[in-house]
């Protein structure tokens, strides 16, 4: 096929090009005089993109209609055997996933610092899960990957387990050993699914890791709009071409009529063409620019000897076999300044927006073809100024409580809020996570411990901790099981 082709993009941009007059939705029927602040804000040429469902000749009609073409197209460009366009982002395909599995059996092995969309879909499907607890750099805040050698410990003590899932790359571009994990799940017998969320590049370069598919994943959940280019909340579902193919591609299917929208945003779709063509075209030369330009950065940073790229420190992590060379996250309290504060003063000073921070660390992410002002960074980075340092939060962990009940009957189940000393040895009714490193310290249908909670709060008195989750933001308050 010919990935220069843009099918499904091309024919939206025709039937706006032919100005028909507009009876159906959406409703904005791209009348200035009807919306105009939605007009100036957006474009006539924007509304006139925002095209319906249903029209002959674009997704429905002879097979293969434009939509069917496009499908074909990223499902050859990332080597699946069938790809889904999603417009709920890769958490959609996280759900998806889950809800298939289900079919298969009630339990699978599951690396615990999934995606929250991964806790929702055991929560829809009713799957109980067996948790792999990944590695965490206590100094740095941050969590990694697991190996082959845990995936197998895991599948050998659960033996009614039906699938294999994980992540990789982790938030912070560590890459973990897809093909030795891919090897150990179908040792056992089992459909690895990795959510590809941060990787949906790869591939693409020789200096990019190669994608889950090519090392023998099954499924893979791709949120193309991270770093390859689409608009934000399209991503992508891709099944490979395993054993597996022919169970699990009526069992997604069916999961993906049931979660997306009948109501498609062609603009959602249409960038998703899009950034297929430019990843499989153009993405050695693009991808390449980038990686020159976020060469040169590492090399001012280094230049300038005051923060550190903890790129060496993660490739010291046994889960870890390669890094996303896209991103960059510098420790910065060496530098004396905190994560937290570097970010801050980068947005408000600089008008530099970076992606994420820890107490400890900046991440800044490189979207796939783009190069950014090298200079303008490094000498923002280098005018930080250096503030007083506090003793940054111990990262131990408290181990999980003991499960009682699955997160289905748990999120389903009547609840309670309750004082934080009242909930200790109550089942917990909500995902809660401590930031660093991001590692749900409670899901649903667990026992919450007086280690739990002093962590969680521990965190949230700190000066740059964070919790998602939780009945209240000082973690005095918990919701519970109803007894």
């Amino acid at each position: 096929m010919d990935q220069r082709r843009t099918p499904y993009a091309d024919a939206i941009a025709k039937y706006a090009s032919e100005q028909y007059v507009r009876l159906g939705v959406p409703g904005h029927q791209v009348s200035h005089c009807a919306h105009p602040k939605l007009s100036e804000y957006f474009g006539k040429h924007i509304l006139s993109l925002d095209v319906q469902t249903l029209i002959d000749g674009i997704d429905i009609g002879a097979y293969p209609t434009p939509l069917d073409e496009s499908l074909l197209l990223a499902a050859q460009a990332w080597g699946a055997n069938r790809t889904w366009f999603l417009t709920n982002g890769a958490s959609m395909g996280n759900l998806m996933a889950c809800l298939a599995l289900r079919a298969l059996g009630n339990r699978i092995v599951l690396q615990r610092s999934v995606h929250s969309s991964v806790i929702d879909g055991l929560a829809f499907s009713g799957l109980a899960a067996s948790f792999i607890i990944p590695s965490v750099d206590k100094h740095l805040g941050i969590s990694n990957g697991i190996t082959p050698v845990q995936l197998r410990e895991s599948l050998s003590q659960t033996p009614d387990a039906v699938a294999a899932y994980v992540v990789t790359p982790s938030y912070f571009g560590a890459v973990a050993d897809v093909a030795g994990l891919a090897e150990v799940a179908h040792e056992f017998g089992v459909p690895l699914v990795v959510d590809e969320a941060w990787g949906s590049h790869f591939g693409f370069h020789t200096q990019i890791p190669a994608n889950a598919l090519s090392q023998g994943a099954d499924v893979v959940i791709s949120s193309t709009h991270k770093l390859a280019g689409s608009l934000s909340q399209s991503a992508m579902l891709h099944l490979g071409d395993s054993k597996f193919a022919q169970t699990l591609e009526p069992l997604l299917d069916r999961a993906f009529k049931s979660l997306q929208t009948t109501s498609v945003s062609s603009l959602l779709i249409a960038s998703l063409d899009i950034a297929r063509m430019t990843m499989a075209v153009h993405g050695e030369e693009y991808i390449g620019n980038s990686l020159n330009s976020m060469e040169a950065l590492r090399e001012e940073i280094a230049d300038s000897n005051r923060f550190n790229d903890i790129a060496p420190q993660l490739m010291h992590h046994d889960d870890v076999v390669a890094l996303e060379p896209l991103r960059i996250a510098i420790n910065t309290s060496v530098g004396g300044i905190s994560g937290y504060s570097a970010r801050a003063h980068l947005f408000d000073d600089f008008n530099i927006h970076c992606e994420l921070a820890t107490g400890s660390v900046l991440l800044m992410l490189c979207g796939a073809g783009v190069t950014p002002d090298v200079s303008a960074i490094a000498h923002a980075l280098n005018s930080l100024p250096y503030e007083p340092q506090t003793d940054s939060l111990a990262l131990d962990l408290p181990a999980p409580g003991k499960t009682h009940m699955t997160v289905r009957d748990a999120y389903v189940g009547l609840t309670e809020v309750v004082s934080a000393k009242e909930a200790v040895g109550r089942v917990s009714a909500e995902s809660v996570a401590a930031y660093p490193p991001g590692i749900p310290n409670l899901l649903p249908g667990e026992e919450i411990s007086a280690e739990v909670i002093e962590f969680l709060q521990a965190t949230v008195n700190a000066p740059y901790g964070h919790v998602r989750g939780g009945a209240s933001a000082d973690m005095n308050a918990f919701r519970v099981v109803r007894a």
